[in-house]
């Protein structure tokens, strides 16, 4: 951890950022409202915690850890919920009940509110939401994080300051991997961060969380069908997924992943560029018929139709 930037040092590259962000704690000019914007896998989330880590207990130690890992008393967290992942009026307001009529720790320089994913408040929460940034409590911190700032309700985001939170170098990425999981060698951190295009958060979720490894190998197995034209197997697989929306949102999100890792360079994962193509318009399809709510298994029928057909 760098001496200097407090937890922030942890989050990789985004160096102006960090320099930023440091800066205006350390000097009192730190808006009480921050929006942190990146694609998923960027690291917003962990940014947020640094820095919420570093405003709550500006010389380190143990508080300062918990909050990294999401366990200190001080910090309310707020997430979507559901298929959805709509951020409930609910939420928000037993989040001010809580800021408002709760004493704070005589350990801490004030309270964090945690509100991961911001795109996710609709009309309701969102004026509940104002309601406390507009009149803020004294000592409360707004952490927000959004994958796109365009995606965040206007009223919402012109009571943050934006900042933005970057993928990083792939050698940069290769070696927090390294560091973070000792258990890969050199070939393989480089693979993942080849992959995952400098997204350190997305390569530690495919080694750590097993919904999302699940996801990858069998991603990984329908590059293999799709590379053959095998029909049936792909069918197969995609078939475990007929009730399963979450899983089976999960495997697109791999799939055109390991797609566009091919087509930058062919024979990843086992797929030529043909086959990456015809993969990546496959999968972009049966996205965006998932997000109009269309039938899940005849989605995912087409998707393995669309997957293996033969080249015009």
């Amino acid at each position: 951890m760098s001496t200097t930037l407090g937890m922030l040092g942890r989050l990789a590259g985004n160096h102006a950022l960090k320099e930023d962000l440091t800066t205006a704690l350390r000097s009192g000019r730190l808006p009480h409202s921050i929006l942190l914007v990146g694609e998923p896998g960027c690291g917003a989330g962990f940014a947020a915690r640094c820095l919420g880590a570093d405003y709550l207990y500006p010389q380190g130690g143990a508080h300062a850890e918990a909050v990294l890992r999401g366990q200190d008393s001080e910090c309310l967290t707020i997430r979507g919920e559901g298929a959805s992942g709509q951020i409930k009026v609910e939420r928000i307001r037993d989040a001010r009940e809580k800021i408002q009529h709760s004493a704070l720790s005589a350990d801490a320089a004030g309270r964090v509110l945690f509100i991961y994913g911001a795109q996710n408040l609709n009309g309701a929460s969102a004026n509940a939401m104002l309601k406390i940034m507009e009149e803020p409590p004294e000592g409360v911190l707004f952490l927000l994080t959004a994958s796109s700032a365009a995606a965040v309700l206007p009223t919402i985001r012109s009571r943050c300051a934006a900042y933005t939170v970057a993928p990083v170098p792939e050698a940069e990425c290769a070696a927090a991997l390294r560091a973070a999981l000792p258990q890969i060698d050199d070939r393989q951190a480089a693979d993942l961060a080849f992959l995952y295009e400098g997204h350190i958060g997305s390569a530690l979720a495919v080694m750590n969380d097993p919904a999302v490894k699940a996801a990858r190998a069998a991603a990984r197995d329908l590059c293999r069908q799709a590379e053959v034209r095998d029909t049936y197997r792909a069918a197969a697989l995609l078939a475990k997924y007929e009730k399963d929306r979450e899983g089976a949102a999960r495997l697109l999100v791999q799939t055109r992943t390991a797609a566009s890792a091919a087509l930058r360079r062919p024979g990843f994962d086992g797929l030529s560029a043909p086959a990456a193509a015809r993969l990546a318009r496959a999968a972009g399809d049966a996205a965006k018929a998932m997000a109009g709510n269309a039938n899940l298994r005849l989605t995912l029928t087409l998707l393995a139709a669309a997957a293996t057909a033969q080249d015009p």
